[in-house]
């Protein structure tokens, strides 16, 4: 069955018609995809995630074909293009939440806005209060920040003290010849859960896809004048800091995404496994977001 099928028909198909028919779930999440709905791949799977994101599609052009495909909606589906889809609009005030969520829209970055999906964002050289430290090397001053939109509002769900750079150790005595590698500002998605170390392994969220890196040959701890390094084998993990005193990363970051605490990584771990691609999907890659809190503040004042 192909959508065009359904054309001028008063065929009604439910959503587990839909899935027993791969040729036409895949046709579906195609579309779906190309506006911007729906995250690849489409395998013909139309599991819960497919099934709400035909239903968004369906409330944004307002078929009036709720619960099922109509030929209202397969010539919808059809024919709408990207542009012509309406946007529902973000409501962004001046809080913490607001800021990173315009800052990543000024980037072009994704940002999630559907319940029970959320957004991880690390901002560098910021403290707990919002407000900016010096960023000095070998400390946990960054933050680790879950973000949800909820009803076009963002909401900050939880954060935790972390550190997005390689400490002093892993700095001098880097585990690449090229250098220590410092992640580059950007958004990647890259990471799915899986398991962190050999000495202490515990739950994380592992490298799985390419990400960017500087790669700190001088051991000046800076980004400035660094090669960039691209590569989906850097093992550059979210995982935890060991409980390591604050101003002291030690061994805990060759240029990991870390949080200090043990306590705090296994409620962020808690949080992510509840996003509701990952409950769809156990191999879901996770978005990651990593921003300078400097040009943040800087760019979005007060």
């Amino acid at each position: 069955m192909k959508l065009q099928d359904f054309l001028g028909k008063e065929e009604k198909w439910g959503f587990e018609a839909i899935a027993d028919d791969a040729d036409l779930a895949r046709q579906i999440q195609i579309l779906l995809i190309g506006l911007g709905l729906l995250e690849p791949p489409a395998d013909g799977k139309f599991g819960p995630v497919s099934v709400i994101s035909l239903k968004k599609f369906q409330e944004l052009v307002k078929t009036e074909e709720s619960g099922f495909l109509g030929a209202v909606t397969a010539k919808k589906l059809i024919e709408t293009k990207p542009d012509d889809l309406p946007k529902p609009p973000l409501k962004l005030g001046n809080d913490i939440a607001s800021k990173i969520v315009k800052y990543m829209l000024s980037k072009n970055y994704e940002v999630f806005t559907n319940p029970k999906e959320y957004n991880i964002v690390y901002v560098e050289g910021i403290n707990a209060d919002w407000t900016l430290n010096n960023d000095a090397p070998n400390e946990f001053n960054d933050r680790r920040i879950l973000i949800e939109v909820v009803n076009g509002v963002p909401k900050i769900v939880d954060h935790w003290e972390a550190t997005t750079e390689p400490g002093k150790y892993y700095t001098y005595t880097p585990m690449n010849s090229k250098g220590a590698a410092r992640i580059q500002f950007g958004q990647y998605k890259a990471w799915a859960v899986g398991t962190h170390g050999t000495a202490e392994p515990h739950e994380a969220l592992v490298q799985v896809g390419d990400i960017t890196v500087c790669r700190d040959f001088n051991k000046d701890f800076k980004r400035t004048g660094d090669k960039l390094d691209t590569g989906d084998n850097f093992y550059v993990n979210q995982h935890y800091g060991f409980d390591y005193p604050r101003n002291d990363i030690r061994l805990a970051s060759a240029g990991c995404l870390v949080g200090r605490t043990r306590e705090g990584h296994r409620e962020f771990m808690a949080i992510i496994k509840q996003d509701r691609r990952y409950v769809a999907n156990r191999k879901y890659a996770f978005y990651t977001t990593v921003i300078p809190g400097d040009d943040l503040l800087k760019t979005f004042p007060g």
